[in-house]
């Protein structure tokens, strides 16, 4: 016997099937980070062989949902690879260390983020183009793809995110390592060499800053060099704290409305390897932060008041909350970090460049030429 449905149950079960379809869809969407966040955890445990390359793509395909075209990019970076490799044979530096070859490779990796360079083909050359400095939406505020590696190899444009990432990749596939280091609002490369120790590349202006020019920002406290806030030489485990970071954040802005929980999960890691991570602990208090005012939606109270503030600690998970806010920002001013403002921030960027004489490490510029 044939049944039938009214069109009232008809349209609840069409509600239900549409509910449960978007469920679906946004567990398969969050198991994109599940295996990002899995793949760089692996390498963490010496479970799978570390490549920073890997990490960076894993977490800039978890935003794009499975969608990135990671051949494509590999492919790319294995024609800079190729290209760096021919830099090297070509061209002879005037540095005569015993670690001549490490920094050739550092020498034609800076020459193809920062330099034009002639190509031959055949009987034609051609002249290459570096990568140059996005100053449109340089923290990612509108669209976080303007932190992208995979932008800056799309578009031959990046900034203090993807620059330095792309420039530590390629060292790496040429078989060196390359530091990442961090400064207010910012990330740059450390090197050590026999010539000089470490030194610092600042691919946003194709520069070899000294020390000076970081201090200059007037926002690195002595305190935050002692704690290896700034100015650290990063080492590889350190940096895939950087890629933890960046999958915490990308989660949030696909999963605006999210409970906190993967993001909690991801920062709690990369600040295990990392304890003195600002970012990711500041990401943390902040995480704590949204949880709390979610409570206090709950409780039809204005965040804003602080009557209200005090209302909603007679809630236990507020008070606990609001008490581990209180430590978390307390313990980021204790470690030395201090906030830069961002129009401050590019104004110090840009000062590189406009007094280039005053902070260049101008030996180091004469060993990376022939």
């Amino acid at each position: 016997m044939k049944k039938y449905f009214s069109h009232k149950t008809i349209y609840l079960l069409s509600v239900l099937l549409l509910w449960i379809g978007t469920g679906m869809v946004k567990a398969q969407s969050n198991q994109f980070y599940n295996d990002a966040y899995q793949t760089i955890d692996n390498m963490l445990n010496d479970k799978q062989q570390y490549s920073f390359k890997e990490a960076v793509f894993s977490v800039e395909n978890a935003y794009y949902q499975g969608k990135l075209d990671t051949d494509k990019l590999n492919r790319e970076i294995a024609f800079l690879k190729s290209f760096a490799n021919n830099i090297v044979q070509s061209r002879d530096l005037t540095y005569k260390q015993s670690d001549k070859d490490k920094v050739s490779k550092y020498a034609a990796v800076y020459s193809i983020m920062c330099q034009t360079l002639p190509i031959a083909i055949k009987d034609t050359v051609i002249q290459y183009k570096p990568f140059n400095y996005d100053f449109e939406d340089v923290f990612g505020h509108k669209d976080i793809t303007n932190l992208f590696v995979s932008k800056l190899l799309a578009t031959k444009k990046g900034n203090c995110n993807s620059m330095p990432y792309l420039y530590k990749i390629l060292a790496e596939e040429l078989g060196v390592e390359a530091n990442l280091a961090l400064a207010p609002n910012h990330v740059y490369i450390k090197h050590q060499i026999k010539s000089d120790g470490w030194y610092n590349t600042e691919l946003t202006s194709g520069i070899f800053p000294q020390d000076s020019w970081l201090m200059a920002s007037g926002y690195i406290h002595l305190d935050a060099i002692k704690n290896g806030v700034f100015m650290k030489a990063l080492n590889n485990k350190e940096s895939l704290a950087l890629c933890l970071f960046d999958l915490a954040q990308a989660y949030n802005r696909n999963f605006p409305d999210n409970d906190g929980e993967f993001v909690l999960k991801t920062i709690n890691r990369a600040i295990e390897i990392y304890p003195n991570f600002a970012k990711a602990l500041i990401l943390k208090a902040e995480t704590h932060k949204a949880q709390f005012e979610k409570l206090m939606d709950k409780q039809n109270l204005s965040s804003t008041n602080p009557e209200n503030i005090k209302k909603a600690q007679q809630d236990p998970k507020a008070k606990e909350l609001m008490e581990l806010m209180t430590q978390e920002y307390g313990h980021i001013y204790e470690i030395g970090y201090r906030q830069m403002p961002e129009e401050m921030y590019l104004d110090w960027l840009v000062s590189l460049k406009t007094e280039r004489e005053k902070y260049e490490n101008k030996k180091l510029l004469n060993n990376f030429t022939k």
